[in-house]
């Protein structure tokens, strides 16, 4: 679980980084981590689908199809229903304090099963865990980015705007932590955070570009995915 847990505290640091991205006022780093947005999107909806999912099954039997569809409901239900506004990518108008706060504790849910899925993957496999860990990076710097500038759009300072992105880095720690005391967690944190995955890839990052013009996004979507199979044959060559 050491393994799992130094992955965890790298992937919250990408939680910063994107903070202070926002909070630097870093166009041209905003402009590249779009593209992670694209990219981490292939990258994760791959790993789900082939490599998180069929593990799932394997863990928790019959009961992986309810425990996959209980977590992708349960984001959707604390990003997309209880939070009033709520999308990834950097925050450009005025909003309300209130917003920034509702969208921080949609978000902690999220970033909490990020760690679930990294210790439970690393239960199973050590290439398992490193593939679940670069889907779950890719995705924290434009996490980092949402709600910094959300936080900045809603009249908080600079620092608060980092500190609500360390925050979700800090939620992923507990979640590697917990997986390791809970029984539940370790048996079914893969099913559940499979689902996760999968929302987080198709409900929330896929539709941040599909109506962007350019050819860059969508190529980098499918690199994502080009880049999750050249990665799955070098780590099935090595083990």
């Amino acid at each position: 679980m050491s393994s799992a847990l130094v992955y965890a505290l790298v992937a919250a640091v990408g939680n910063v980084l994107g903070g202070l991205a926002v909070a630097r006022r870093a166009t041209s780093e905003l402009r590249l981590i779009e593209h992670f947005v694209a990219f981490g999107a292939g990258f994760m909806l791959s790993v789900a689908i082939v490599e998180i999912l069929p593990e799932a099954l394997v863990k928790s039997g019959s009961t992986a199809p309810v425990l996959v569809l209980g977590g992708y409901l349960a984001v959707h239900l604390t990003q997309h229903t209880v939070t009033p506004h709520f999308h990834f990518g950097e925050e450009t108008h005025a909003v309300t304090a209130v917003a920034g706060t509702s969208a921080l504790v949609g978000l902690l849910l999220h970033t909490f099963f990020d760690g679930v899925a990294i210790a439970s993957a690393f239960l199973v496999r050590m290439e398992l865990g490193i593939m679940v860990f670069i889907a779950i990076f890719l995705h924290k710097l434009p996490e980092g980015v949402m709600i910094s500038s959300l936080m900045l759009a809603g009249g908080r300072s600079a620092g608060r705007a980092v500190g609500a992105a360390a925050l979700l880095g800090l939620a992923t720690v507990v979640g590697v932590l917990l997986t390791d005391s809970l029984g539940f967690l370790s048996l079914h944190g893969l099913a559940l955070s499979a689902g996760v995955t999968i929302y987080v890839a198709a409900s929330n990052l896929v539709p941040e570009f599909q109506h962007k013009r350019g050819w860059t996004l969508p190529a980098s979507f499918f690199a994502g995915a080009a880049v999750f199979y050249a990665t799955k044959v070098l780590l099935d060559g090595v083990s």
